[in-house]
């Protein structure tokens, strides 16, 4: 074997002009000088130019796929199958990849193949270079380290590409949206208590209803969130399954015996997460089953976000005009036009989002089912608008809760005016004195313009008996067993 060739301290970049030559299979294409990558990337940019910035393959895809070269490498060079200072090499440029050093080198759209192929060959042609710039070898020299022989080494592009997919969702889950969504559940739940004993006006088909108290309302807003969460965390872990180590099809070809768990392992050591190699690797491949169900919690979460947004809006309205209940934070002004505007920005952010993330869902899943035969070729398309989604959700609950929901106040000489207003606490009456007559009370207080006490003492109820019967705080849970007399 070979001796380990002298590594050089070489800071990343390159200082040169005009262009290389570098080969693939196809022959010969002129790559700019500058550049880490090689002939199958330039070719790529030049047969998939489609769309904009916004379409370049996720960083955070790219940098979970490094990981996944930085496990195969460890356990190729364990194994024997490349010498030690090869899979140190590798090792070392997975970990500048993976930090963020080389992120210029990946300018691939995500409308390349169904595969992933051209990201999986930008990974190893980028990765290939700059180990061999470190041992002094010309770039796109393919030696002594080559991008397929060595970098991609017991790897295809249709089990590393589902893996980084899986590696790169589980850690934005993590990392990025439960932290965001947990710490919105929490306000939500604090400003239940906070209002916990604050009577207002219930409202059912946006018509008055029986009175709650604010914090029961928003206890209903903490455990949406949360239960949505917990679907979202539940629907995640097969996400943890990883399809390396199936190669082409799912059998295995040119890898090694436990060559899936190795890799799956060094891949959880990195992480910290629990990965582990898939059960059956051809539904690995063939499918995108987990994306799919994990999409659907991300709808799932979307529509409580939406629907509790939503109830802000409609909360916060007037000042003058509306229901007026919640004082917003007034985060900017609201109008180029109408002087001292203030608007619900922040929840309409979160309404865009969340019809967003529902978009995104109707493609993920439609892309879900085209997994034809061996192969699933509508993955490039399915993680870029997963990552997508979870990004914007996470930030957008983050801006949800900072702006909005940690400054949101209760005017409550609205909320108190409304509830002495309010005429369905004759419901309360009702088991006393029977629907019919009840609903004649309110009837005539909404006619006449009475209080509910002033139409009911009309209509014959005893003054005790509705000052007893009709108490707002009362009114929010269960009666007492005991009854009172039919007056």
């Amino acid at each position: 074997m070979a001796a380990a060739p002298e590594l050089l301290d070489i800071p990343v970049g390159i200082d040169a002009q005009g262009s290389r030559e570098e080969s693939d299979a196809m022959g010969t294409v002129q790559v700019p000088a500058d550049r880490y990558w090689g002939a199958q990337t330039q070719r790529s940019l030049h047969f998939f130019e489609v769309g904009a910035l916004e379409d370049r393959m996720p960083l955070e895809l790219i940098r979970a796929y490094a990981l996944v070269k930085k496990a195969v490498a460890r356990v190729n060079a364990a194994s024997g199958q490349i010498p030690d200072w090869m899979g140190e090499l590798i090792e070392r440029v997975c970990d500048e990849v993976a930090g963020g050093d080389l992120d210029s080198e990946f300018p691939l759209q995500v409308w390349q193949s169904g595969s992933g192929t051209q990201t999986n060959m930008n990974l190893n042609e980028v990765i290939a270079n700059r180990c061999n710039q470190l041992v002094g070898a010309p770039l796109g020299s393919r030696a002594p380290v080559h991008p397929n022989d060595h970098v991609n080494m017991s790897q295809s592009t249709n089990d590393t590409f589902p893996t980084a997919m899986h590696v790169a969702t589980t850690e934005m889950l993590q990392d990025l949206l439960s932290p965001r969504v947990g710490a919105l559940r929490d306000s939500l739940e604090h400003r239940s208590e906070l209002w916990a004993d604050v009577v207002k006006v219930g409202r059912t088909h946006l018509q008055d209803a029986t009175p709650l108290t604010v914090g029961q309302e928003w206890s209903g807003y903490a455990a949406m969130v949360g239960d949505a969460l917990g679907e979202v965390v539940e629907a995640s872990r097969p996400m943890l399954a990883l399809a390396v180590g199936g190669t082409a099809v799912g059998t295995g070809l040119n890898t090694t015996e436990g060559f899936d768990r190795e890799v799956a392992a060094e891949i959880a050591g990195l992480t910290g997460r629990p990965f582990v190699s898939a059960p059956n690797k051809f539904a690995a491949l063939g499918s995108l089953d987990a994306s799919v169900r994990c999409s659907g919690a991300l709808r799932g979460l979307a529509a409580s976000l939406f629907k509790i947004a939503n109830d802000l809006r409609w909360l916060g309205s007037g000042p003058r005009s509306g229901l007026g209940e919640l004082d917003l934070p007034a985060n900017e002004p609201g109008s180029s036009i109408m002087p001292g505007k203030v608007n619900p920005t922040q929840a309409e952010v979160m309404q865009m989002v969340a019809v967003q993330v529902m978009g995104n869902d109707v493609t993920i899943a439609m892309a879900g089912k085209e997994g034809n035969l061996e192969l699933n070729t509508f993955r490039p398309v399915v993680i870029a608008n997963l990552l997508r989604g979870i990004r914007i959700l996470g930030d957008a609950c983050e801006g949800f809760r900072r702006h909005l929901i940690e400054g949101v106040e209760l005017d409550r000489r609205r909320i108190d005016r409304d509830v002495e207003r309010s005429v369905m606490g004759v419901t309360a009456l009702a088991p006393l004195i029977g629907h019919d007559v009840a609903a004649q009370i309110a009837q005539l207080a909404v006619a006449e313009d009475l209080t509910l006490r002033e139409a009911a003492l009309r209509r014959g109820v005893e003054p005790d008996v509705f000052d007893e019967v009709v108490v707002p705080i009362r009114l929010t849970r269960p009666r007492p067993t005991q009854h009172l007399e039919n007056p």
